[in-house]
């Protein structure tokens, strides 16, 4: 994929944030779990967009060469790299409060090859597209291969929306659209409505890397700045337009079939899912309640017990 260099000097500027003392306490604990084997560990998510909340959740992605080395067995590495990621639970103690996290397993050559144009899914190139922060790499080898996979994902995710679009769009209707059809290609809680607030919160940095990702864009198009908006035109045939249109209909579906898959592959492998299961209800329903050592030991049984016993206490309206 051909990356304009002031692309990819754009999304290396933003990662290379430095970690919060929370974030760095939450690599130290994941280091020592996997050590060698992790190349980075990325940040992203909404604690990462909205500001970090001690409360919050924060999700990362470590990135690691071959998953045999950092799952416990062959059944679980087997899964990671049949159905990526395997994500985790963690909690660490900072200034008197817990931080949890959640974290998922990629391999560095899924995330190369889930980012790209010829990826068909959304799953990773609308994620990597979105502001992330390297919170740990290995080497600047590692540093340049991650940062070229957010520039294509950025290209990759502008490419993909464009032919969803009115002739004449802001580059803010395009994100809101663009995650409206990854949010439909999964199970996603959050409104893309509110979502956009993403864009709302940098938009100069969304403005220049969009600008730049369409320079990549087979298309013609132009763009005419009115009142601080910019105004894109993109000549796009209605045969492509019908083609995009049919492409996210099956990308929609295989993404709903994929995430039932990753529910059931996470009973299996999300260690620690039931603090984690409780912890939601208790922030979100204001229910506190307990798990046996035999729930804890049976996720997937554990998921549908507590959420009777949650109905059953009033917690879901």
């Amino acid at each position: 994929m051909n990356i304009p260099t002031e692309l990819l000097n754009a999304v290396e500027q933003n990662s290379s944030r430095d970690p919060s003392p929370a974030v760095s306490l939450l690599v130290e604990e994941i280091l020592g779990r996997y050590g060698d084997a992790v190349r980075a560990i990325l940040f992203y998510g909404s604690c990462l967009h909205k500001g970090e909340d001690l409360d919050g959740l924060f999700d990362l992605y470590v990135l690691v060469d071959t998953y045999d080395s950092v799952n416990k067995n062959a059944m679980m590495a087997a899964l990671n790299k049949l159905l990526p990621p395997n994500v985790f639970y963690l909690e660490v103690p900072c200034n008197g409060k817990t931080v949890r996290a959640k974290y998922a397993i990629l391999s560095l050559s899924d995330l190369q090859k889930g980012t790209s144009r010829n990826w068909f899914h959304s799953y990773l190139w609308a994620r990597f597209c979105q502001p992330t922060v390297m919170v740990y790499v290995r080497d600047e080898k590692i540093k340049n291969q991650v940062n070229i996979a957010f520039a294509q994902a950025v290209i990759t995710f502008v490419t993909r929306v464009l032919p969803r679009l009115q002739p004449r769009f802001t580059i803010r209707e395009l994100w809101q659209k663009g995650l409206e059809l990854s949010y439909k290609a999964e199970f996603r809680p959050e409104c893309p409505d509110q979502q956009v607030r993403l864009y709302d919160a940098t938009p100069d940095y969304f403005n220049d890397i969009t600008c730049m990702a369409l320079r990549s864009s087979p298309c013609k198009f132009n763009v005419d700045i009115k009142e601080k908006a910019i105004i894109c035109h993109a000549e796009i045939p209605a045969q492509k337009r019908l083609l995009s249109r049919m492409t996210w209909a099956i990308r929609i579906i295989q993404g709903k079939a994929l995430s039932v898959l990753r529910l059931v592959k996470g009973a299996l492998t999300f260690e620690g899912g039931v603090d984690y299961i409780l912890w939601k209800i208790k922030r979100h329903s204001g229910v506190t309640m307990e798990a046996s050592p035999f729930l804890r030991r049976h996720p997937l049984l554990a998921m549908c017990v507590l959420s009777w016993r949650l109905y059953r206490r009033g917690g879901v309206q």
